[in-house]
């Protein structure tokens, strides 16, 4: 069975990238060069340099800046000032953005709350499409139970079936009787998510969250010696394969 989820980030058009998201809860730019200072050292041996470019809204212009999407791995990260005292991150993963590790790396790193987001649609069918997911995690500056994760609640088909799990302490906001829910996909949803999100002052499902007047968008792009695996692929391409 197929379907959509509505109300997602600019109509779902530029998943795979947007489907999974990662927040700071800092400015842009300051993320945007810490992150950069990081991958330098990761890269220096590789003869890789890392640099750090402004680039201008609106948002569908600034995701532009992330093509060619790149696989095995990312070259472009980009961080988004929002109306908020959240910076969204999107990498050119060709399989979608990947911010677990970054988010959580980085929130220990600048002392601050990281935050990864997934709103990924159920449209398998026939072995294509991708398998459905609502997941959120916040982490914070210091070492809990699990590496630094404060909360993380999620409902996705794994291989097949759905599954619902959660770890941390729950938010006084939370439905709590929801996740007793019958059908395990409704037991955390996207307008959960919504809900949950907006109580921490996220709106990330909104075009007009992103990129406030006269503020830009920070690139993060890395140059030199590519892996000999590398591949790039345009937006259509990526979405194609799913």
């Amino acid at each position: 069975m197929t379907e959509t989820m509505k109300g997602l980030l600019l109509e779902d058009r530029w998943a795979p990238v947007t489907s999974e998201m990662g927040f700071l809860e800092t400015r842009a730019e300051h993320a945007a060069r810490a992150f950069a200072s990081w991958q330098s050292g990761l890269m220096a041996s590789r003869g890789i340099t890392v640099q750090v470019h402004s680039v201008s809204g609106p948002l569908e212009q600034a995701l532009s800046a992330l093509l060619p999407l790149t696989t095995p791995e990312p070259r472009r990260d980009l961080f988004i000032p929002t109306h908020s005292s959240w910076t969204a991150y999107v990498d050119n993963s060709w399989q979608g953005t990947d911010a677990a590790s970054p988010m959580s790396y980085m929130a220990r790193t600048l002392g601050c709350r990281g935050m990864r987001v997934v709103a990924v649609p159920h449209t398998l069918r026939k072995d294509k499409g991708r398998y459905g997911a609502v997941m959120f995690e916040l982490y914070g500056p210091n070492r809990t139970d699990w590496l630094n994760q404060l909360r993380t609640l999620y409902a996705s088909n794994d291989g097949g079936h759905w599954v619902f799990g959660q770890s941390g302490e729950p938010f006084p906001f939370e439905n709590l009787e929801r996740y007793q829910a019958r059908k395990v996909r409704d037991r955390f949803t996207l307008d959960m998510l919504k809900e949950y999100l907006r109580h921490l002052g996220l709106h990330p499902f909104e075009e007009d969250f992103y990129l406030p007047e006269g503020a830009s968008a920070w690139l993060v792009e890395k140059t030199g010696p590519v892996l000999p695996t590398q591949k790039e692929y345009t937006l259509a391409q990526a979405r194609e394969h799913f």
